[in-house]
Parts: C-alpha cells; structure tokens; sequence
C-alpha cells in the first residue's frame, strides 16, 4: 500500500512534465517561424482575426451584448 502513496505523489511532477513536453513540442515549430519580422505580422494578424471571431460566434450564441 506504501507504493500507491508513492507512486500519487510523483504523479503531479509527471503532469506537470507531461504538459511542458507537450507544449514544448506543439510550439517549437512555431517559435522557429516567428523569427522573421514579416511572418511575426502574419501570425499576429491571424491569431487577432481567429481570436475576434471566436468572440463574436460567442456573443451571437449567448446572446450577451
């Protein structure tokens, strides 16, 4: 029973690995892309647009103005 009690209290430092490998992974690419000027623009102007959008799919469900 002792290794159970063990074993639940490494599993927060697992999770805590397992989603900084994650994003880590997931990201890398895209902070290789963000290197020049002109792409950081592009991006930024994505994330704005998608991030806008979302919001106002959002507004328009719930009916919250």
């Amino acid at each position: 029973m002792s290794n159970f009690w063990v074993n639940l209290y490494k599993f927060p430092r697992f999770l805590i690995g397992v989603f900084l490998g994650f994003f880590l992974t997931t990201f890398q690419p895209v902070f290789k892309l963000l290197k020049n000027r002109k792409r950081i623009i592009i991006f930024t102007v994505i994330i704005l647009s998608i991030i806008g959008t979302v919001y106002k799919i959002i507004n328009k469900m719930t009916g919250i103005e």
